[in-house]
């Protein structure tokens, strides 16, 4: 099926009525718990790289349904009802369901993996300083990671290295930051239903390529060409890692692939009732 034409379709169809509810109660009860329990809600419940001491396995699925601001919940729910709900008004709740699940789950998947490739890299990294402490193995450290971006701030520690290379005052400040930076950065929390619902987008895109989208209301562009020019962004920032972008851009692209695979499955095994 190339072009979507809505007929008697659900506006709100059931599986999209019920995640916009959950994931807005999640978030309400995620602000107000956190306005007395600081960070536990986010430490329990949120995805953590699996080397960390507060990843625990149902992290997988309830990451799926937090959220770090308003904005970034509304945008999510926003896009999954928009391109949701054709997908379910077409498979009926129960595939969809399964869908939203599986792209959720194989983002989570996909991000994993890259935490673990980047866990591995900086840990190496910084055991190579604390085996040789010279200012150039923890100047390569900060260009690498840009330790001096957000919370971070070693203009200071990276002078006093240049200037007292041989300090030992100097050198065990270095360690010791570079130690709880490597924690901070093992123990960084991942939440929310982005990578399912870029499987959600790209199983529209897929199945309802020539669907005309308005942009701003005004300009028609067809999903193919809205859905292929989102993936490649998200490409072109995974591989960008700019400093300070804490988007999971991998996780979106697991979601993408997730969903393509999932989708091709599907389309071999039911040729007939596929659409």
């Amino acid at each position: 099926m190339n072009e979507f034409r809505p007929g008697r379709f659900e506006i709100l169809p059931l599986v999209i009525k019920n995640l916009l509810i959950i994931n807005g109660l999640v978030f309400l009860a995620q602000n107000t718990l956190e306005a007395t329990m600081g960070n536990k809600i986010t430490d329990l419940f949120a995805l953590h790289y699996w080397g960390s001491d507060l990843f625990r396995p149902h992290q997988f699925i309830t990451h799926l349904f937090m959220h770090g601001s308003f904005g970034h919940l509304f945008m999510n729910m926003f896009t999954l009802w928009m391109f949701g709900a054709t997908l379910e008004n077409v498979w009926g709740p129960k595939r969809f369901l399964i869908f939203y699940m599986i792209c959720g789950l194989g983002a989570a998947l996909c991000h994993m993996s890259v935490l673990t490739y980047e866990n591995i890299n900086i840990a190496k990294d910084i055991h190579t300083f604390l085996a040789d402490p010279t200012y150039g193995n923890f100047a390569l450290i900060d260009r690498k990671y840009d330790l001096n971006s957000g919370v971070y701030n070693v203009d200071g520690l990276l002078n006093a290295l240049r200037q007292y290379p041989d300090n030992e005052q100097v050198v065990q400040t270095a360690k010791i930051f570079l130690q709880e930076f490597l924690g901070k950065y093992r123990d960084t929390a991942t939440l929310g239903a982005s990578g399912a619902v870029y499987g959600i987008l790209f199983g529209f895109g897929y199945l309802f390529p020539n669907t005309l989208l308005y942009i701003y209301f005004l300009f028609p562009i067809k999903a193919k060409y809205v859905v292929g020019f989102l993936i490649v962004m998200e490409l072109v920032s995974g591989f960008q890692n700019s400093a300070g972008d804490n988007v999971a851009h991998f996780a979106h692209l697991g979601g993408v692939l997730f969903s393509y695979l999932l989708l091709k499955v599907w389309n071999k095994r039911n040729r007939s009732h596929f659409y």
